[in-house]
């Protein structure tokens, strides 16, 4: 059984070298490193780090450069960490990380791999009696140093750290070498023979780049050189290609691993898939070692990488078990980063966490769909060509996002090419969190068949498919001339099918990124059952252990209930509750406002529902009709005509229900002579509920006034009123919370407080409902929208699907396009326009899929680095009303 750690958060700085494309993919480094006997200047109040440079022997004359970091007095003995750096880098690329890890009281020391920077050797591959046996030498050295805290003679207190390559190394190292005691590897693999020539198929365009990106042939070890050339001669690996890439792989030593291990693996990785993290935590937590996940959201195909989360989960992790500190917050066992709406500054998706306290595979909680279609044939063409595109690896990350955002992503299969067998559309939103399975029955006229299975979230309208994280699994059946069965396991992904929405399993002849045979030949494919597919309930979006603070966003309803009846008006006989809309938080029908005489209405015929769970944000100019609408929801202000139903029952001034809402709009008042400590314990006594009842504990952390609770309100700034007003309309933890414009006269370390609070109390089963016109933060923190103008809706759905409505895309290159080449893409079929902007082309597409966009600007060689969308929600809101200007 896997021996799971319990604790919480951590520490890594993983990073991406910028080297055209593989940079992305190979240099994926973590943490520090470079210099000569150096001191680096202190920030604030961290100590100074000193930095010492040497080349060390390794015997055979081969000469390690390295590096060494400590701070503080030389006297302090202190534990050791040994940062590895990615493929293609070198130890300057992980000097950041080591800085920090020495300010905070490690001896670390980082090198450059053979055949990399300015060490000596070739490079094999973590070969164990090369660059394993290395690093064992390295544990020697720091061994000696009167700094590193040894356990005893010759065995220092070490950890090892590092991305992709240096992952690997420190994992093998820890199978190798008994003195090592937590490693934290990112984005690694755990069977390089299984990473590259995955169910016997040949990974070429990866293994390519790796031989590029390492400097040819010449740099590395003969053997090596020899395998890659025959097996891609070959076009598929021999069993001495798997032999000596098994032998070099950490599953060599797996059975040895039984050390901490907190495992980052990326979500957006066609090189080292999830697969490879799962493999490693079932092995290292058989051996009874603590083991965490997680899943992050970039990889080595590009993406958000994470870099603070990561850097701080792994010193967090050393913390706890390298310094025996047992308040170390190492995070949940198993953490999935999630994509949550569009940050509007950058573009970016933003992103939120899932945990759960018990790791749970790849084949959990497993829901069988049934697929339609039959028995399908379809031919492999000659030469394997034209290749069905999955993912390019480099630029994944970015489509993926696309794919978020509803513009599709890069996938393209060609007709004849493949097979598709669709589900009905689900009836319910499905969270796929694990690998899908599905039995094939493969029949070809020829005995080698080399399919590639992979599975589409396909939109009500056929026509938009999504290939999450662009992932695909290849599958090689020999004797197929036969007919045999075949039982797929399809990547692993963590991807949310909407209702309504279809799954379709295609199985592909040809994908770009492996070799086909290259004799043509016929498939015949029989679906034997359905598609199963896991999913992880006990996964919540949101935080593993709240800050008390987080309390905050509870809720004050009840308050309004009482303020209700101090302004009530006579009463009607409200009508009976709705028991069909007993879970729904809000429902207004055709709901109208005039005040007085005015002929002009303030909110007319306007109609929306909020779900639990939503953050909705209200949006619309001044005069849209916004407040008012609110407070006819909260009963503070009778409508015309229409209705609201707050989980069933209709509104009226001190309705009973409204003991379930809370609310802050318009400013709250507060005794002036009175703490605010105190106001709020009035607050809530005025309300007749019980006091164990309020939370004020939590609600006063909230506040985040510190001392400030205790002195009068008279002497608060306008930002401290602000705070205890929200924390105000949070007493009680109420069910549905309406916060108008929140965030004025906060400061943005506060604004970015407000946001999390709301989308973990969200996460709850709650629902938010925010006014705001900071449209950034509104698009960072909300998941649904309602757009008003003029009293009327303009349009309300999710953010992603109001946002990616946009049609304008950015294609970013390595360096300004040439006129000419902006010229050609002008006039691309499909494209309405393309202008040449920083760091690369704006393209308007004007028919045209993503897919196709890409393959175009492939074949005419522009130097792409990512594609991107280029609509905020400012584009999107001043599209829906018009720009006032």
């Amino acid at each position: 059984m896997i021996r799971r750690d319990t604790s919480g958060s951590g520490r890594l700085r993983t990073r991406l070298r910028g080297r055209r494309l593989l940079a992305t993919v190979a240099a994926v480094a973590v943490l520090a490193g470079a210099g000569t006997w150096t001191a680096v200047a202190a920030t604030d109040d961290a100590p100074a780090v000193h930095r010492e440079d040497r080349a060390l022997p390794m015997g055979e004359g081969v000469r390690i450069d390295t590096s060494y970091f400590t701070s503080g007095d030389r006297d302090t003995k202190r534990p050791a960490v040994l940062i590895g750096h990615g493929f293609g880098g070198s130890k300057n690329d992980v000097r950041a990380q080591a800085e920090k890890l020495a300010a905070d009281g490690y001896a670390v020391l980082t090198w450059s791999a053979r055949g990399f920077g300015t060490s000596g050797g070739r490079i094999g591959l973590n070969d164990p009696k090369a660059e394993v046996a290395d690093a064992s030498r390295l544990i020697d050295w720091l061994a000696k140093r009167p700094e590193v805290q040894l356990q005893s003679d010759g065995d220092p207190l070490v950890g090892m750290t590092g991305a992709s390559y240096g992952g690997a190394v420190s994992l093998l190292t820890a199978g190798h070498d008994d003195r090592v005691d937590a490693i934290a590897p990112a984005i690694t693999y755990w069977n390089l023979a299984d990473a590259l020539f995955p169910d016997g198929v040949f990974k070429k365009l990866w293994a390519g780049m790796f031989l590029s990106t390492g400097g040819g042939c010449k740099a590395f070890e003969p053997q090596l050189c020899a395998m890659y050339n025959r097996v891609a001669e070959a076009g598929k690996p021999d069993d001495k290609a798997r032999e000596l890439l098994e032998a070099r792989s950490p599953s060599a030593v797996g059975d040895k691993i039984d050390v901490p291990t907190l495992i980052m693996q990326g979500q957006t990785d066609s090189l080292f898939p999830l697969s490879h993290a799962d493999a490693m935590a079932r092995t290292i937590g058989d051996n009874g070692a603590p083991v965490a996940v997680d899943w992050i959201a970039g990889g080595h195909d590009g993406g958000d990488m994470e870099l603070g989360r990561i850097e701080g989960r792994v010193g967090a992790w050393f913390d706890r078990y390298l310094k025996d500190d047992k308040s170390a917050d190492t995070g949940a066992p198993f953490r999935v980063t999630r994509t949550g709406g569009v940050d509007s500054t950058d573009g970016r998706a933003q992103l939120r966490g899932a945990t759960d306290g018990e790791y749970a595979g790849l084949d959990s909680g497993r829901r069988t769909f049934a697929l339609r279609g039959g028995t399908k044939s379809f031919e492999n063409p000659a030469g394997s060509s034209p290749p069905a595109i999955s993912n390019v690896p480099g630029l994944t990350g970015g489509l993926t996002q696309l794919s978020s955002l509803g513009l599709g992503g890069l996938s393209t299969d060609f007709p004849g090419q493949h097979a598709a067998f669709d589900s009905a559309p689900l009836k319910s939103d499905l969270r796929i969190t694990g690998s899908p399975t599905a039995t094939l029955h493969v029949k070809s006229d020829r005995d080698d068949a080399v399919l590639f299975g992979k599975v589409y979230d396909v939109g009500p309208d056929g026509r938009q498919s999504v290939l999450p994280s662009q992932l695909v699994a290849p599958i090689r059946v020999e004797d197929a001339k036969r007919g045999k069965d075949v039982e797929v396991t399809l990547p692993a992904i963590d991807h949310e099918v909407r209702a309504g929405h279809r799954l379709r399993l295609v199985l592909a002849s040809t994908d770009l990124g492996y070799a086909s045979p290259a004799a043509p030949a016929t498939y015949s494919v029989t679906l034997d059952g359905g598609l199963d597919v896991p999913t992880v309930p006990e996964l919540k979006t949101q935080a593993a252990t709240l800050p008390a603070w987080v309390w905050w966003l509870p809720l004050g309803a009840l308050a309004v209930a009482a303020g209700l009846l101090l302004t009530a008006r006579r009463r009607t006989t409200p009508p009976p509750p709705d028991p069909k809309l007993a879970e729904v938080p809000l429902q207004i029908t055709d709901l109208s406002k005039k005040y007085g005489k005015s002929e002009r209405y303030s909110v007319r015929d306007l109609s929306f529902r909020v779900e639990q769970g939503q953050v909705l944000g209200l949006l619309g100019p001044n005069g849209a009709g916004k407040t008012t609408s609110l407070r006819m929801l909260m009963g503070l202000i009778a409508p015309d005509a229409g209705e609201i139903r707050v989980f069933g029952h209709a509104v009226r001034p001190g309705a009973p229900v409204l003991s379930r809402v809370g609310a802050f709009v318009e400013g709250a008042g507060f005794l002036p002579h009175l703490s605010g400590a105190e106001n709020l314990r009035l607050y809530w006594a005025a309300t007749g509920r019980p006091a164990e009842d309020a939370h004020i504990d939590e609600a006063l952390e909230i506040a985040g006034l510190g001392d400030a609770l205790a002195r009068a309100v008279r002497t608060y700034s306008q930002g401290m009123r602000q705070r205890l007003a929200i924390a105000q309309a949070m007493l009680g933890l109420p069910d549905l919370l309406i916060l108008d414009e929140p965030t004025n006269g906060l400061d943005p370390p506060q604004i970015r407080e407000m946001r999390e609070v709301m989308i973990r109390y969200a996460a709850q089963g709650r629902t938010v409902i925010v006014s705001s016109h900071l449209l950034a933060e509104v698009e960072q923190t909300c998941t649904h929208l309602v757009v008003m103008d003029h009293g009327k809706l303009v349009q309300a759905g999710p953010v992603d699907e109001i946002v990616g409505s946009g049609q304008t895309l950015l294609v970013s290159t390595e360096q300004p396009p040439e006129p000419v080449l902006v010229e050609k893409i002008n006039a691309l079929e499909g494209v309405l326009s393309a202008v040449a902007t920083d760091g690369g082309v704006l393209v308007r597409l004007d028919g045209a899929t993503v897919a196709e966009l890409l393959a175009e600007l492939l074949r005419l060689d522009v130097p792409v680095t990512g594609v991107g969308p280029h609509r905020r929600l400012e584009d999107a809101f001043l599209t829906l009303i018009g720009d006032p200007a």
